[in-house]
């Protein structure tokens, strides 16, 4: 998901170069929201990931 967040960045930053501004500022949010999607998710997963691993050691 960040790969997608980058590519709408860039392509928001080529449309607004262009003079795309409606567009650009679209794609521009676009990215920004899935980049704030992405790292909630991570951080989630992150967190599941941890605990499970923390009580997965308890039973070594």
């Amino acid at each position: 998901m960040y790969g997608w967040a980058i590519t709408l960045a860039l392509v928001a930053l080529v449309a607004a170069i262009l003079g795309f501004g409606g567009i650009a500022g679209f794609l521009a949010d676009l990215a920004l929201v899935v980049f704030v999607l992405a790292l909630i998710g991570s951080v989630i997963l992150f967190v599941i990931g941890w605990k499970a691993g923390k009580s997965a050691s308890r039973r070594l």
